[in-house]
């Protein structure tokens, strides 16, 4: 049985300095990312293109929804699996090649430190990864490699 779910969202560039988009420098990348309910997310390029480092770019956003998503699905794996999770940290790093004007990422790879209640959780610890990288929505949605590299410690 399928379920589809609705995302929607309302991206809106706020970076016209005046004359619009009368020349590649003469404009801002500036944008802000909103839906009902939620705060606003500032966005803009990365700064390679003449974005602002302040805030949030695409690519930044791409490696966050991996990492969150996996985190979240480890979570609910470890619930499955009898694992108490007491903190999860990740230190995400993605890689993206460029050419010419196109680009596409090669890698991501999440860096979970996990700290669990018992040292005999931690084999399950180490495999609820495998479960999380199979249920990530995310993960399963993207053409490259995401890769883990674990740390299990006991709390």
């Amino acid at each position: 049985m399928s379920t589809d779910h609705q995302y929607a969202l309302t991206t809106t560039w706020t970076g016209n300095r005046g004359p619009g988009t009368t020349g590649y420098r003469d404009y801002d990348r500036d944008t802000v990312v909103a839906m009902p309910g939620k705060p606003a997310l500032l966005g803009s390029a990365d700064a390679a293109f003449r974005g602002d480092r302040g805030r949030w770019n695409p690519e930044d956003m791409l490696l966050a929804a991996l990492s969150q998503c996996h985190l979240l699905s480890y979570l609910h794996a470890c619930v499955a699996r009898g694992v108490v999770v007491t903190a999860y940290v990740d230190d995400a790093h993605a890689v993206m090649a460029q050419d010419g004007n196109g680009g596409h990422f090669v890698s991501a790879t999440l860096r979970p430190r996990v700290t669990v209640a018992d040292g005999s959780m931690v084999d399950d610890a180490i495999a609820a990864h495998d479960d999380a990288h199979e249920w990530c929505f995310i993960a399963n949605s993207v053409n490259f490699p995401v890769r883990h590299e674990t740390v299990v410690e006991i709390g």
